[in-house]
């Protein structure tokens, strides 16, 4: 079927612009955009929040009735062409994403009543379940399908972030789901006594991608495999695990038009958001050094605690985030009382948008990045990355614009940013990384194709 238009459904626990906590719903929320310029159909299908997103309510199209979740409302948002539909029902209907002690159970009854909806959505060519919040759907594809028409459904499964697996009791688990007892072996869900929700769809999917080709490489070994290098060396060999590096949003985020800073689109414009950067947190003359992040162990902040009265020495250091309280605490101290050391907490898009615009180097320095938006963005707004060498910052930062390290130690990282205060003041040689990181193309046309491909060899098997 070389020239037959596909219908590919995204399940995923977050989808942008209606619920968001991090790259996952950014990927969800652009990839079927992608894939409809390709000329196929493309969805989503995600929880209906009690915190969505959107000017008014979903349409409800259809209320059902799941065996162990009771009525479940199927309501749709179409938004550019493309069909976004949720799921209501009172686990999923909540004023957080996640963070509640049921949220296995939440997110096992989100895949049971996905299933139930394929019923009720137009023909579905290829399901894409995303992360471990839609990681049971596969297995459950296969073995616990109310209607046989689902079985001729392939599906795709991608990891985010192998980190967040999912576990909880098979008890517990076969009943919320359906699935039959006898897929809870280690050949199977199983892993170390409990059910594990990206193990089944690693195990289960047709196909397992992840979001940079260097990741797909790394989590098939030990120090990065989160206790799963095993089956995914497998699904490795079986040729079953690709790597396909993720777009970024280049309408949401293009300096040109972006409507939350000084628009730009030179080096010579960029000069401009950066003195408004410096003007709105009263920095000094010295290069600003940003980063937009949660503050966690993976995302590597803590590595530059050990010499960053150094660091100020050199740069005007700002950090928009949240997350780990310890640091949280650190950081409010140095914001109260070290004039070149900001720290804003929380989500707030506006900033980040300034941030990423009016800073010279963004800081990126973590024990492991599956894929990363925040370095195609900043290289985008002029803003060059300071990296670790691992995972999709591999993948996207060329050393002749950014600069990278291998060691994720405060010593490596010190070196990497005594080299690029260095060059920074090398003005000319700092001004052509900027104008050659801001030609990048990271759209989702490449990402686009793959997928499509992908998608083809499902169908043809």
């Amino acid at each position: 079927m070389p020239h037959s238009k596909l219908h590919v459904l995204h399940v995923s626990t977050e989808v942008f612009p209606f619920s968001r906590t991090g790259g996952l719903a950014d990927v969800a929320g652009a990839l079927p955009y992608a894939l409809q310029k390709h000329g196929h159909e493309s969805s989503t299908l995600s929880p209906w929040y009690e915190t969505l997103n959107t000017p008014t309510a979903p349409e409800v199209i259809k209320t059902f009735h799941v065996y162990g979740i009771g009525d479940v409302v199927l309501g749709r948002v179409e938004l550019d062409g493309v069909n976004h539909y949720f799921l209501n029902f009172p686990l999923v209907h909540t004023p957080k994403l996640y963070g509640y002690e049921n949220d296995p159970e939440r997110f096992a009854r989100f895949c049971l009543a996905a299933m139930h909806a394929l019923l009720h959505l137009p023909h579905v060519d290829v399901l894409h379940a995303h992360d471990w919040g839609a990681g049971l759907l596969p297995a459950m594809i296969q073995y616990a399908a109310p209607h046989p028409r689902l079985h001729g459904i392939s599906t795709a499964f991608t990891i985010h972030n192998l980190q967040h697996q999912g576990r909880w009791s098979p008890q517990d688990v076969l009943s919320w789901t359906h699935l039959p007892s006898y897929l809870v072996h280690p050949d199977g869900i199983e892993f170390f006594g409990d059910v594990n929700y990206i193990k089944s769809g690693i195990r289960y999917a047709d196909v397992v991608t992840t979001v940079s080709p260097t990741y797909a490489q790394e989590i098939t070994t030990p120090t990065y495999g989160e206790g799963l290098e095993g089956i995914l060396r497998q699904s490795q060999y079986q040729g079953k695990l690709r790597g396909i590096l993720n777009g970024l949003d280049t309408e949401r985020w293009d300096p040109r038009v972006d409507p939350d800073i000084i628009q730009f689109g030179d080096y010579a414009g960029k000069q401009a958001a950066t003195k408004a950067l410096r003007e709105e947190f009263n920095f000094d003359d010295k290069p600003i050094l940003a980063a937009v992040t949660r503050l966690a162990t993976q995302k590597g902040l803590d590595l530059i605690l050990p010499f960053l009265k150094e660091v100020l020495e050199d740069w005007n250091v700002l950090i928009l985030g949240g997350g780990d309280a310890n640091l949280e605490g650190i950081f409010t101290v140095l914001d109260e009382h070290v004039p070149s050391f900001k720290f804003r907490t929380g989500m707030q898009e506006a900033l980040s948008h300034r941030i990423y615009a009016g800073a010279d180097a963004f800081l990126m320095p973590s024990r492991f990045e599956p894929c990363g938006l925040s370095q195609m963005i900043s290289m985008r707004y002029g803003t060059l990355p300071i990296v670790r060498d691992t995972g999709g910052l591999h993948d996207t930062v060329p050393p002749h614009i950014g600069f990278r390290f291998r060691d994720a130690t405060p010593q490596a990282l010190r070196n990497v940013l005594k080299e690029a205060r260095g060059v920074y003041e090398d003005r000319q040689a700092w001004a052509h990384r900027v104008q050659e990181g801001m030609k990048q193309d990271f759209s989702w046309e490449k990402a686009a194709a793959e997928y499509i491909a992908l998608y083809r060899t499902l169908l043809e098997d």
